[in-house]
């Protein structure tokens, strides 16, 4: 089992697409970013062309979109794209086989750093190895009477003798943040065991928060007490990031990947030298989570910024050194792995400042971050003084893992 090891950059439709291929024992798994190129310049056709690039990619890899198991769409400016981005998405999907198929969908307000682009969109698809790909749609009870929350589901996908499930846009109730967190947490547990898991099952969380400075105490509050009443340890790798969830009803909203197998699967907390935990500071998620999968072995990387060994913020106020802190971190967690940058198949960076863009996007090359699907968007970060953070999934060689 390998990663492509240089990812490949094509142009199609008006896009171009960054594509990293996964060759497992059960099946190809894909992961790609589209970015609609200069020339489009309005939201409708550049959500057709990256619909049709996405459809284009999947049937030049011998697959359809009933492939795709999660998308996340990067959105300017939910009031102004979401709705043409639907239409647009539902034109060009309606000709196409598996039309009918309903993936893990999270559509974000996080402005992409090509200032051209009102959307750009992150996907990841598995094409097994024996056709057809075994699918399950869950529904869960929804939060509340809204139409978004009308939408949440599961989906389960089948491997070998492993059972995963990716859900997004999971909303909770209530009257703060603290509340809509715990709602929305119950709303996933509902979720997963509908699709027969527990939250113990859950690897990777991500959660978007629409007033992050606002909001993240009430989150970390929420999330411990859940935590703890079910007993989870360890907790997921995450990402609490800024973020705008497209129901203007909630607050937060949580996306997950979770996996079983008949055979539990081994799970290894990823740490690093260079920081600590985060549980020491009231945020209940680990650095990174090592999963030795049916089909390949996956290191999730949470969302890792400048952060010291202490917990503390390293280099407030200084944009370059809190990148090669951040940098210096993730390469960290990877080495304790016996990984580095080159087994990346997929990374979002988030940055505070656009201006800042041109730096980071010299620091990245500096440090070889790259070779890779990598979104860059701007959003606000879980601490004022933070300015960049980013997640990253990687993958290795079993013989390594």
């Amino acid at each position: 089992m390998s990663a492509h090891p240089i990812a490949e950059t094509i142009q199609m439709h008006g896009c171009r697409v960054v594509l990293r291929r996964v060759e497992g024992c059960e099946a190809r798994e894909l992961f790609f970013l589209c970015q609609p190129l200069a020339e489009i310049a309005d939201v409708g056709p550049q959500a057709e062309a990256i619909y049709r690039a996405i459809v284009g990619v999947l049937d030049a890899e011998g697959g359809s979109f009933e492939s795709v198991v999660s998308e996340t769409v990067f959105l300017r400016s939910l009031r102004t794209n979401l709705e043409p981005v639907r239409l647009a998405r539902h034109r060009v999907l309606e000709t196409c086989a598996g039309a009918s198929h309903r993936p893990a969908v999270a559509e974000i307000e996080q402005s992409p750093l090509n200032e051209r682009a009102c959307l750009e969109v992150a996907v990841q698809a598995v094409l097994p190895n024996t056709p057809p790909l075994r699918v399950d749609n869950f529904e869960a009870t929804p939060a509340c009477g809204c139409a978004e929350c009308a939408r949440l589901h599961g989906l389960r996908v089948h491997l070998g003798d492993e059972a995963r499930l990716y859900a997004s846009g999971i909303c909770g109730q209530g009257n703060d943040a603290y509340e809509q967190a715990q709602g929305m947490f119950n709303v996933a547990e509902d979720l997963l065991q509908q699709a027969g898991m527990e939250f113990s099952d859950v690897v990777r969380t991500w959660i978007h928060l629409r007033e992050m400075d606002r909001d993240y105490g009430d989150l970390n509050r929420a999330r411990r007490d859940f935590f703890e009443m079910r007993g989870i340890d360890p907790a997921p790798a995450s990402t609490g990031i800024g973020g705008g969830p497209a129901p203007q009803d909630h607050d937060l909203c949580l996306g997950l990947y979770a996996v079983k197998a008949e055979n539990p699967h081994v799970r290894t907390v990823m740490t690093s030298p260079t920081l600590n935990e985060a549980m020491q500071y009231g945020a209940d998620f680990v650095r990174g989570m090592k999963m030795v999968e049916a089909n390949k072995v996956v290191l999730h990387v949470s969302g890792t910024a400048s952060i010291d060994e202490a917990g503390m913020t390293a280099h407030p106020g200084d944009f370059e050194a809190q990148a090669d802190r951040m940098l210096a971190n993730i390469a960290a967690l990877l080495e304790g792995q016996g990984a580095t940058f080159g087994d990346v198949v997929s990374a979002v960076t988030y940055l505070k400042r656009p201006a800042d863009a041109g730096r980071l996007r010299e620091k990245l090359h500096e440090a070889g971050f790259q070779g890779f699907p990598n979104a860059l968007v701007a959003v606000q970060i879980c601490r004022p003084e933070l300015l960049c953070e980013t997640e990253a999934v990687a993958i290795l060689p079993r013989s390594r893992g």
